[in-house]
Order: C-alpha cells, then sequence, then structure tokens
C-alpha cells in the first residue's frame, strides 16, 4: 500500500480516515419545492438568452407546467422587461418574494428590487454571484415543476457559482450562425460538461430571415453550423430562431406570453419530460 498523501481526491484506497469531498449544493428556500432546474446559457452575450428564456417559460407554462425564471444576469437584466412587470419584488419576514407575471410565471430579478430600472448594478464579480445564489437561497418560489435559470454571458463566476451551488438538471445552449459566437459557444458547452451537467439542447438564434413574399429562409450571417456542432458533441436537440419582428417586438411591449411559433416546441417537450428529482 503506498503512503497516504492526504489527498482523498486522487485516491482509490477505502479507508478509516479516507474523507469524501463535501457538496457545494446549497438548499433553497424551506418554503421552496422545486422539482426540475434548467439553465439557459452562452459563451457571449447578446444571442438571445433571455429571449429563449422567456419563451422556454411560456411554453412550460402553456403545458400545464408551475413555472419559474431566476434571473441570473444581474448587470443585464431583461426578463421583467419581456414580460411587462412594473411592479417590485417584496419582502417578508420569511423572505423574499417573486412577481407573478400575466400567466403567473414566477420571476425574481434584480431589476424587481431597484428603484429605477436603469440603474447600473456596479458590483465586482464575488457580489454578483452573491446575490444569486441569494436568488435561490432567500427567495419563496413555493411549488415549482421547472425553475428556468437566465444565465449572465461567459463562463467567470456566476455561472461556477450556479453550477456548483444549484442542482442544475440540464443546460440550454444559445447561439448565432457565426464562426466567432460558435466558438465561444463551444466554450459554455464544455464548462457545462466539465460540471457534469448534461447539454439538452442548442438553439441558434437570428439564424434566418423568413421572406414575407414567398417564405425563403435567407441566411444573413452565414450558413447554419448548428447541426455540425450538435453532431460533434453528441446534443440531442437543436432549434432554429428567425429574425422575426414580431417577436422582437413582443419583447419590446413586454408581451412575450403572446408569442405564436413551433421553433421551440421540440426543446420544451424535453423541458417537460426531463425526470424530477425529489423537488428541493
Amino acid at each position: 500500500m503506498s503512503e497516504c498523501t492526504h489527498d482523498c481526491s486522487t485516491c482509490s484506497q477505502s479507508c478509516g480516515n479516507r474523507i469524501e469531498p463535501e457538496s457545494l449544493l446549497a438548499k433553497p428556500h424551506e418554503l421552496s419545492h422545486i422539482k426540475k432546474v434548467v439553465g439557459v446559457c452562452s459563451g457571449k452575450g447578446g444571442v438571445g438568452k433571455s429571449l429563449v428564456t422567456s419563451m422556454l417559460a411560456v411554453l412550460a407554462q402553456r403545458q400545464g407546467l408551475k413555472v419559474g425564471i431566476l434571473d441570473a444576469d444581474i448587470t443585464g437584466p431583461s426578463i421583467p422587461k419581456a414580460f411587462g412587470i412594473k411592479e417590485k419584488a417584496m419582502g417578508t419576514d420569511a423572505g423574499i418574494l417573486p412577481v407573478k407575471t400575466k400567466t403567473g410565471i414566477d420571476v425574481m430579478s434584480l431589476n424587481l428590487l431597484l428603484d429605477n430600472d436603469s440603474d447600473p448594478v456596479v458590483w465586482r464579480g464575488p457580489v454578483i454571484a452573491g446575490a444569486v445564489g441569494q436568488f435561490w437561497t432567500d427567495v419563496i418560489w413555493g411549488d415549482k415543476d421547472v425553475l428556468f435559470i437566465d444565465m449572465p454571458p461567459g463562463t467567470g463566476d456566476v455561472m461556477l457559482t450556479v453550477f456548483q451551488t444549484i442542482p442544475v438538471d440540464g443546460v440550454i445552449l444559445v447561439s448565432t450562425p457565426q464562426e466567432l459566437v460558435e466558438m465561444i459557444v463551444e466554450k459554455a458547452l464544455k464548462m457545462a460538461g466539465m460540471m457534469e451537467i448534461p447539454v439538452m439542447a442548442l438553439v441558434e438564434n437570428m439564424s434566418y430571415v423568413a421572406c414575407p413574399d414567398c417564405g425563403k429562409h435567407v441566411e444573413l450571417f452565414g450558413k447554419s453550423h448548428v447541426a455540425e456542432i450538435a453532431q460533434r458533441y453528441n446534443i440531442p436537440l437543436t432549434a432554429q430562431l428567425p429574425i422575426d419582428p414580431k417577436l422582437a417586438g413582443g419583447i419590446d411591449k413586454g408581451m412575450i406570453e403572446l408569442f405564436n411559433g413551433d421553433w421551440l416546441d421540440k426543446i420544451a417537450d424535453a423541458v417537460y419530460e426531463l425526470p424530477a428529482r425529489a423537488a428541493r
């Protein structure tokens, strides 16, 4: 038997001194019972993560699920705008209460706590990551079939905090057709792999414009590579979102809950069918 190095992570022996690594997962609020957690992320900003998060939440709500959205994009929160939420989140002695959308989706975002939506959040990374953690531990989510987390761009503090402290069941990656964006998105994909979190689907936003006269798809940003990336990394589902003025207008007017389109239906079905752990 080799000499003990006291590093149990590299040792396969079983002995009385063995110490298993302590889980970093945080428990949600005691009044929260969440069955599934799905993250929506990318390695780059401006690709449409909030749009995809909002649409998937709406589709899940239409399937009869109890849905929540945790807006983890602290410095660029846009979920309240998409749903036309004007009121602010309130707190009680028990915890923070999320704000409900018109159809009953619970939302928590930093903009729901600021006096003015346009106030900048000038915080360092660890403080931002701490705020996201509190949205999990201090918010009273109640009974939820699925909680979507709208991630900030990149693979930094916040994503690491979410992946380490929140029991994420799967992630959905968002990209656009440019090869540069795809390279950056692959970084997020590889990070999810390092954290042993399955990638459920890849969504390519701004994939094409449909001609209003003939319906032909015009690829403004170049040829799509979403199928190639999905095959390379064994991602089971893909979807392509068009550049659609109606979608953009729905976001701007806070009426995303009224959108029509079947682009994300298969991914929404996969979320619905995702096995639920014991409610957390």
